[in-house]
């Protein structure tokens, strides 16, 4: 049988960086890897290698566990960080709350303690308010604290931000878990390296993303502090999340982090966001309601404009109810996408 294409790839969509491909460096490592045999499960020589590339990132107490994708990451990062009798507390937005069918509950048998986040960042005020009750058996022991960077809404939480969050959990004993599906977007975003709002801001635990950021596919689970956590390595093959061959997604952060690609790859997305949203912004009709810090635009649009251009480019409906829809851009989006696309919206919403 003849293989053969099956769809156009000069297509675009801003429906989520999920949708792009796979960044030529990392294919290219993916055949590096490829040929001959090597130990399964981890025991190869990619993986051995893949944890100096991120103690690089995140300091010499750093272990990173490769795993299939970023649910998976996080629920074995907060199942390694709680008993069955411990509480996460989270934004309301929060991916492992909305996104991840359950999957904190149902499998980590974890109860998620969620709170109003409007920007969806949660802050030391905020989490007080489930922030009690440590020795009462009639309620779930608040044991973690999950926060994402950047956030389901766009937006990014600066070192001190993340340090007061930490200063306050690790003071009652809580530990602070840390969703980096686009960790490497707001390392783009602020300008640091990504250790100075991680490890140096006190977080213990992080998924780190990769899929979004160029990867085939692949996150991992980083432990940043050894004694936050027990039994990984257990629980990640227990929740079906240990690759056989992995050596083919440790050589994909290899190729990511090893040099400047994750940075590259995260500023072009953030540049095509801010692109996309000075395109847009002040056009009659439509508001931009999230400040613009990574690779998400969200904005307000009449519901007749949003029907008719999500026919020509796909991109979700965020909020059915205020009409708020959600653009994002990746490591591929050209500024010629990003100018079809404004030149789209400007002339549906003439249209309205």
């Amino acid at each position: 049988m003849t293989l053969q294409r099956r769809h156009d790839p000069e297509s675009r969509g801003f429906a989520s960086d999920n949708y792009a491909g796979v960044h030529p460096e990392i294919l290219d490592a993916i055949a590096l890897a490829n040929g001959g045999h090597q130990i399964s499960y981890g025991e190869d020589a990619y993986t051995e290698h893949l944890q100096e590339v991120f103690r690089r990132h995140f300091g010499e107490q750093a272990t990173a566990y490769p795993v299939f994708n970023g649910t998976g990451a996080n629920v074995v990062g907060l199942q390694a960080m709680t008993e069955r009798w411990d509480a996460v507390i989270c934004a309301e937005s929060a991916h492992i709350n909305v996104d991840e069918c359950g999957a904190p509950e149902k499998v980590a048998g974890i109860k998620l303690l969620t709170l109003p986040a409007p920007d969806g960042k949660l802050t030391p005020e905020l989490i007080a308010r489930h922030a009690w009750g440590w020795g009462d058996e009639h309620r779930a022991q608040p044991r973690v604290v999950s926060i994402t960077q950047t956030t389901e809404l766009g937006t990014c939480y600066s070192p001190q931000e993340i340090a007061a969050i930490c200063e306050q959990a690790h003071r009652h004993g809580m530990k602070v878990h840390l969703d980096g599906a686009r960790l490497a977007n707001a390392a783009a975003t602020l300008g640091v390296p990504l250790r100075e709002f991680t490890t140096d801001a006190g977080v213990d635990v992080l998924s780190f993303g990769g899929t979004k950021n160029g990867m085939l596919l692949g996150e991992a689970v980083v432990v940043l502090d050894p004694g936050a956590v027990r039994g990984v390595q257990f629980l990640r093959k227990a929740a079906m999340q240990l690759a056989s061959k992995m050596r083919f997604l440790s050589v994909q952060f290899e190729a990511l982090l090893g040099g400047d690609l994750w940075l590259r790859n995260a500023a072009h997305a953030n540049a095509m966001a801010r692109r996309l949203a000075d395109e847009v912004r002040g056009l009659p009709g439509l508001q931009i309601t999230q400040e613009v810090q990574a690779n998400a635009v969200f904005a307000v649009l009449p519901k007749d404009v949003t029907e008719r251009l999500q026919k020509r480019f796909r991109f979700y409906t965020w909020n059915e109810h205020t009409g708020e829809v959600r653009w994002m851009t990746a490591f591929d989006t050209t500024e010629a996408d990003i100018d079809a696309f404004g030149a789209a919206v400007a002339e549906e919403l003439r249209e309205s």
